[in-house]
């Protein structure tokens, strides 16, 4: 069975990531979730700003994101903020883990976003920038930028 491209709806994303962090390699992964989960997310409320992922015990994990309370739960509602299993297979588990334990490599959030009735999480191999580096990228958009809009008056 071919498997169909669906729409992707974004439900958060982390620009930090992109700005603070050089990404390497991109994965995509599913999350272990409760249902009152779902719902709050389903009305587009969620921050992966301050999260992070983690190996632990040879399992991913995806800690210090925010999915706030589902309004319409009962005394069964979930923790907005707690550690959330990050489902993938296990060579692609055990390949991030090796890359990992080089100095200066983490795993980032990038996105949650629906793909099809499924929530997945964008994840980024990521090394640290220094501001150094920051400033010379933003330099090198500004020119970009310039350049860009020189082209377009002289036609």
């Amino acid at each position: 069975m071919a498997e169909q491209s669906q729409p992707r709806r974004v439900i958060a994303e982390n620009r930090r990531a992109r700005h603070d962090f050089e990404i390497l390699e991109t994965l995509e992964c599913g999350l272990a979730l409760v249902g009152t989960e779902v719902k709050s997310l389903r009305q587009g409320k969620a921050s992966i700003a301050e999260a992070f992922a983690f190996l632990r015990r040879g399992e991913l994990w995806l800690i210090g994101a925010h999915i706030p309370e589902y309004a319409f739960g009962n005394i069964h509602n979930h923790a907005p903020v707690r550690d959330r299993k990050l489902l993938l297979h296990r060579r692609e588990l055990e390949a991030w883990d090796r890359k990992v334990r080089e100095k200066g490599v983490t795993i980032v959030p990038l996105a949650l976003y629906f793909k099809g009735p499924r929530v997945k999480l964008a994840l980024g191999l990521a090394r640290g920038r220094k501001l150094h580096d920051k400033r010379e990228r933003e330099r090198e958009k500004t020119d970009r930028r310039e350049i860009e809009r020189a082209m377009s008056r002289r036609r």
